[in-house]
């Protein structure tokens, strides 16, 4: 039976109400009015709001759909929702169906039980969802979802998304206010963001049978398998039949709702895979990103499959990252991030590239807090992802551009040719002009940034508002200084020029993983944070603050808030991890253990009676070793429950993710590799979860 075929532009966006829909539904008068008022940032009027409601909930009936939502983005990283019918009573015990503006402007959900990082008490539980209208309302599951911020009834920010929004405008501003100096005519700058998701798919059944997978989402016991990711044969390799049927039905999803999935391959570790999608405005890629993830794991389920986003699932071989590629567009069209043809010539790129340089510099402690988690520790600076040190990666050519403007020298431009292979009958083609440096943890790659330090699991919006606001502020200095200038085009080649100048201690296009860059960037002055409990502290600094609020991003209150909630959330990860651990050892690993010695000490017992020589006998040796090792085991045991049992009576805070990080994970570190010891010395029908050779090979 052949496979029914996808019309792919037909099935393309039919669960989204996007501008076609809005367009061929709306009245032409509100149409318009919608779009001056998103272009304009204006309030949207009654009539307007009411008018798209109608149009809104009429095309979401005839999908199918019973429901509606506001869908949006708590600090605790993953989205939330709460679902209302359209029906309303009607006479004769009837109902019909009703949406208003209303209803599609604010809903107020319950603020209480969210993460506010002391900005609301348990009892003040009134909280608020707005609606966004430059991210389309979609179907899921039968309910009208309605992508929205979320604010306190005293109006901070409880959300992802507001900061991200804010950051938007105000990097539009004042990118604005720099290309109006150089008589470039721009309304509008918009960030765009590629997304790449890394994750891992496993047997569902196989991950059911790892109590530490389904806790935590990755594993605390398990030895390396005697073939990991070594022979590179994985990478971009044959995907496997029952993959590759996921990932046909994972696509056929994502258009739906409109994601542009793109890209899909095998990534180095074993049982790892990419998705990567078309660029779109940060706010709809960060809202189609969290769509992704929670489209992927329900997808797998059907397939019996199960999807980890865990940044380190499996130690010793690759994590997973999300690839942050961020540019920016002018609404004429312009990637101010493109150097053209001849950029030491490209006022408006270098100006750019300049403020970019700068912020990334200046800022190095909020970019790494951006991705801080008690899961992207285990990753960064380990197979395949960026160090903890920030640094910027811009490529030979760029980098002597660069220096070119520093030294006030006239930049000698080469070719950057084309790739020879040896073979007459191959096309020829052009090289870049810039390799790529998988170990930066920020690198120029032609004409966008790759931020590479964001874990699998992360919401895109956390790393993106910092780096639209960093920039903003480095544009804000610009624009300050040209303002009134008479020449500003050699204005702004001097501040290119200072600016290079100032900051090239961030600029390293070499190996990161190199020991020797970890001594080399501390004597040019650069941090080197290595978890988050060291990273937190920064993001209450009087600088940091002082950002935030020229800005109008967060005021000191949200700022004091986002950083309590990483703390507590650092601490409790790694305390449950800790709890799952030593539910592990004591109720799989230690039984196991005592069954197999008794099994060998059985087995001595027969030998015996039958006569045999048990002289330097092999049950007898492997039994003593085991009891040993078990000796051992159970004082790490007992270490780890006493640090977990001690951790209770820290102070919350920043004392809580000291402790946690150099008390509790040491602890659990230790416990580990006494575990993985006892793991490779028994027989495989003893242990009572299945090992890495059966999970990342048996799928």
């Amino acid at each position: 039976m052949s496979e029914e075929k996808v019309n792919v532009p037909e099935l393309f966006g039919s669960l989204v109400f996007n501008d076609d829909a809005m367009r061929q539904r709306l009245p032409k008068d509100v149409y318009k009015s919608f779009h001056k008022i998103i272009d304009e940032g204006k309030d949207l009027d009654k009539d307007t709001a009411n008018a798209i409601a109608h149009a809104m909930k009429e095309w979401a009936i005839e999908k199918g759909a019973t429901h509606f939502t506001h869908w949006f983005q708590p600090m605790t990283g993953i989205t939330a929702e709460k679902h209302d019918s359209f029906i309303s009573p009607a006479p004769g015990g009837k109902v019909i169906m009703e949406f208003s503006g209303k209803e599609l402007i604010k809903g107020e959900p319950d603020a209480s039980s969210f993460p506010s990082g002391g900005i609301r008490a348990t009892f003040e539980a009134r909280g608020y969802t707005a609606w966004d209208p430059t991210s389309p309302a979609f179907i899921k599951d039968d309910s009208l979802c309605i992508p929205t911020a979320f604010c306190s009834y005293t109006g901070e920010a409880l959300d992802k998304k507001t900061p991200l929004l804010r950051s938007m405008e105000e990097l539009s501003r004042q990118s604005v206010r720099v290309l109006s100096e150089l008589g470039i005519e721009a309304k509008k700058v918009s960030t765009t963001v590629g997304a790449e998701q890394e994750y891992f798919l496993i047997d569902k059944e196989t991950y059911k049978q790892r109590r530490d997978l389904v806790i935590t989402g990755r594993t605390l016991f398990g030895s390396k398998p005697p073939k990991g990711q070594e022979m590179g044969d994985h990478y971009f390799g044959v995907i496997k039949p029952r993959v590759m049927e996921f990932m046909k039905d994972l696509n056929k999803e994502l258009w739906k709702v409109g994601v542009y999935a793109k890209t899909e391959h095998n990534e180095v570790a074993p049982a790892q895979h990419e998705l990567a999608p078309v660029f779109t405005t940060t706010n709809v890629q960060t809202d189609q990103n969290q769509l992704t993830m929670e489209i992927m794991k329900k997808v797998a389920d059907r397939h019996g499959l199960a999807c980890l986003l865990h940044e380190k699932p499996f130690a010793g071989v690759n994590g997973s990252g999300k690839h942050n590629n961020w540019s920016i567009m002018t609404d004429t069209g312009i990637n101010l991030l493109d150097p053209g043809k001849h950029p030491e010539s490209n006022t408006k790129f270098l100006i750019f590239l300049a403020a970019v340089i700068k912020a990334v510099d200046d800022y190095q402690d909020l970019l790494r807090i951006s991705v801080a988690s008690a899961g992207n520790d285990h990753r960064l600076g380990a197979n395949e992802a960026p160090p903890a040190i920030v640094s910027i990666y811009v490529g030979d050519d760029l980098e002597k551009v660069i220096n070119a403007i520093i030294d006030g020298k006239t930049f000698e431009e080469k070719s950057a040719g084309s790739i020879e292979t040896g073979v007459n009958t191959l096309p020829k083609f052009k090289k870049d002009n810039t390799d790529r440096n998988r170990t930066s943890p920020f690198a120029f790659t032609g004409n966008k940034f790759e931020f590479r330090m964001p874990g699998s699991a992360f919401s895109l919006a956390g790393p993106n508002f910092i780096i639209n606001t960093i920039v903003a502020e480095s544009l804000s200095i610009f624009a300050d200084e040209l303002e009134g200038s008479e020449n500003p085009e050699a204005d702004a080649m001097k501040i290119c020029e200072r600016e290079f100048k100032a900051h090239k201690r961030i600029i390293f296009n070499g190996n990161g993983y190199d020991k020797e860059w970890v001594a080399e960037a501390e004597k040019r002055g650069l941090l080197n944070l290595k978890t988050t409990a060291d990273a937190i502290p920064y993001y209450t600094s009087e600088k940091n603050i002082a950002l935030f609020e020229k800005h109008h991003i967060l005021t000191r209150p949200e700022v004091e808030a986002r950083a309590e909630i990483m703390l507590e959330n650092y601490s409790k990860k790694i305390n449950i991890e800790a709890l799952t651990m030593l539910d592990m050892a004591k109720k799989d690993i230690i039984p196991g253990v005592f069954r197999y010695i008794n099994m060998l000490a059985d087995t001595e017992t027969k030998k015996k009676e039958a006569g045999l020589d048990v002289t330097n006998d092999a049950a007898y040796k492997l039994a003593d070793k085991l009891s040993k090792e078990l000796n051992i085991m159970y004082e790490k045991v007992d270490a780890l429950n006493d640090a977990v049992i001690a951790g209770k009576d820290v102070p919350e805070g920043q004392e809580a993710a000291n402790y946690f990080k150099d008390t509790v994970l040491t602890a659990m570190n230790e416990l580990r590799v006494i575990g993985d010891e006892i793991e490779n010395e028994m027989a495989e029908e003893y242990l009572s979860y299945p090992t890495y050779s059966k999970i990342l090979f048996y799928i």
